[in-house]
């Protein structure tokens, strides 16, 4: 180890609590450095508190400036995601490189509370964010479903009212939603004139219009509309090159940026980011609920052809020198915050950009669209937030994984880093949750006379999206069932005005309501239902998963019994289930059906 690192590593264990804060400059030697544009082959790099002093320093290195060797490595800006949902963890980014995220859509305290320490100064353990704050969507549309009352528009009308007061809170930009929903789970959104003038307000006030969209033709409309930008693809098992040009000159005409969001389109299409979770450099740095979200996805199987159509329609954008930007999604399933910009940047590269034109996409690029000021560069005057890895990212875009440091206005996250990981490698060595003890029989539903009990957990429960500001019900009454056990019926009212309605029955495993349990133990869950004839789905969720995995099945006039492996419910760790449900939905109208006899049970019975 060298002098000066013993020397940083020894001040910074002494500043609990903190940053390793040091006052001297920090001269990164004899680097390759890629600026944010362009890559040089050895330079160094000199930055004294938060700011780039030299960006190709040559002289004699100020007194007690710490030196780091950069032999063999390459010196990046800090990476930009242009697109997250920061609800939470908030300080995970800057520990994989990400110094700056753009979010697309947060609770506005969240929002206001990160201007305020980036403003002070004081935001130096954590990537800056710069937010949309409330998105702007129509009443029961995609955004709706997170259960927090949010502002929603309906006319054109309202548009500048709606643009103003969410620039009175802060908003950087404003994000628009074009979102008609997929398949069985249709939902409402704004029509182009509201988009238009959401997009016109915007404008009048200086102020960026991005637009959510899922499908080609509401990309076109939003960029015929005037958006600055498209802040998502859509998934597609086939596009014409013919489409796909003609969408790519579009954008380029309208002078328009677009960010894919291959990490999120991946989930969609049922492809998990296992590449994330087996590199232990990455892996290390995430507790067991940070890694969960990475090991779920919104499909339920792998249909790798979906993605036919963003790969296209970014090769497409590439060669018509449309602004392409890395953007995760991070904060849904498949995603995760900082560690998801690895894998986002290597799916860039088999779009077909070259390695630096990704690296480009998470740095320079999002800084100039979003108008994100003196980031994203390495030049003088410029932020020293930078990203140190070993290797050749131009060469290789996984080199990217392999973190030296990382800076953050100029102060080292080394320390962060490795309490992290130590906090992580206690965990891992840690006994977790006791495994439950099943019952003999595998019976969870101790159903009866006035009672829905149960051998453990918090027991069974009426669930419905009326609790997250739906409109839908359910009843549950117990009644005579089948092989002497009673039975649970289930009387549901799916009622529009939730993105993806639902109502029905569910069993909490934990002590307390929504607290995790071990069911490591079950290999499979059993149980009897008969029913209208409709289609309905078994639910599971399990911590640090913000949506569960379904599997289908049938309520059929007569008993049958359903059986469903616990590996069907993809991306559920089955050591931390929080929850178990029967659900009717999302088609509305009015369901009944009976469940009985609900087991699990481990791989003996």
């Amino acid at each position: 180890m060298k002098p000066t690192t013993l020397k940083l590593l020894l001040l910074c264990a002494g500043l609990a609590g903190s940053s390793c804060a040091l006052a001297a400059a920090t001269l990164v030697r004899d680097v390759r450095v890629f600026d944010g544009k362009a890559v040089h082959e050895r330079r160094s790099v000199l930055f004294d508190g938060a700011t780039i002093q030299d960006a190709d320093f040559r002289g004699t290195p100020p007194q007690d400036a710490r030196i780091v060797d950069g032999a063999g490595r390459t010196l990046l800006p800090g990476l930009i995601d242009a697109h997250v949902h920061a609800f939470r963890y908030l300080d995970l980014p800057l520990l994989f490189g990400v110094t700056t995220q753009v979010d697309m859509f947060t609770g506005v305290q969240v929002m206001q509370d990160m201007r305020a320490a980036m403003a002070a100064g004081t935001n130096k353990e954590r990537a800056d964010m710069f937010s949309a704050g409330t998105l702007a969507t129509a009443k029961g549309g995609h955004g709706t479903q997170f259960g927090m009352a949010i502002p929603t528009i309906a006319t054109p009308a309202e548009a500048q009212g709606f643009v103003d007061a969410r620039i009175a809170e802060g908003s950087h930009f404003i994000k628009i939603v074009l979102e008609n929903g997929h398949g069985e789970q249709r939902m409402n959104s704004l029509d182009l004139p509201t988009v238009k003038a959401l997009i016109d307000a915007a404008h009048r006030r200086g102020k960026l219009a991005v637009v959510h969209v899922s499908t080609p033709a509401n990309a076109r409309a939003a960029l015929d509309a005037g958006a600055d930008g498209l802040v998502h693809l859509f998934v597609g098992a086939g596009i014409t090159a013919k489409d796909a040009a003609a969408l790519a000159r579009l954008a380029a005409a309208k002078h328009a940026f677009v960010v894919p969001t291959f990490s999120v389109l991946e989930s969609m299409a049922g492809i998990r980011p296992d590449d994330l979770l087996a590199d232990p450099g990455l892996a290390g740095l995430l507790d067991k609920e940070q890694a969960l979200p990475l090991k779920a996805s919104y499909g339920q199987s792998p249909k790798p052809a979906l993605m036919t159509a963003p790969i296209a329609v970014t090769a497409a954008l590439r060669r018509a020198g449309v602004p392409v930007l890395a953007g995760t999604d991070a904060g849904n399933p498949g995603t995760q915050y900082g560690i998801s910009m690895h894998h986002e940047l290597a799916a860039l590269v088999a779009a077909g950009l070259t390695p630096g034109e990704a690296l480009a996409a998470a740095t320079s690029a999002p800084a100039q669209a979003f108008r994100l000021g003196q980031r994203g560069r390495i030049a003088k005057g410029y932020k020293a937030d930078l990203l140190l890895v070993e290797g050749n990212p131009l060469a290789d875009i996984a080199a990217t994984r392999r973190i030296v440091e990382v800076w953050k206005d100029g102060e080292s996250a080394t320390v962060l880093r490795e309490r992290q990981r130590a906090r992580v490698a206690q965990q891992n060595a840690g006994p977790g949750l006791a495994p439950v003890a099943l019952p003999a029989d595998g019976r969870i539903g101790l159903f009866g006379k006035d009672r829905l009990a149960s051998p453990f957990g918090s027991g069974w429960n009426a669930g419905y999206d009326a609790m997250m500001g739906g409109k839908s019900n359910a009843t549950l009454q117990v009644v005579p069932g089948t092989a002497g056990q009673d039975a649970v019926a289930v009387h549901a009212s799916i009622v529009p005005g939730f993105p993806y309605p639902w109502a029905g029955l569910y069993f909490g495993p934990g002590k307390d309501r929504m607290q995790p349990a071990n069911l490591s133990a079950a290999r499979e869950l059993r149980f009897r239902v008969r029913g209208d004839g409709r289609r309905y789905a078994v639910s599971m969720l399990s911590q640090g998963v913000t949506i569960p995995a379904t599997v289908p099945f049938t309520a059929d006039a007569e008993w049958k019994e359903v059986v469903v492996p616990l590996a069907s419910f993809a991306g559920v760790d089955p050591g931390l289930v929080t929850m178990i449900g029967f659900n009717a939905g999302p088609e509305t109208g009015d369901y009944r059906f009976e469940i009985a006899d609900v087991r699990l049970l481990g791989g003996a019975q």
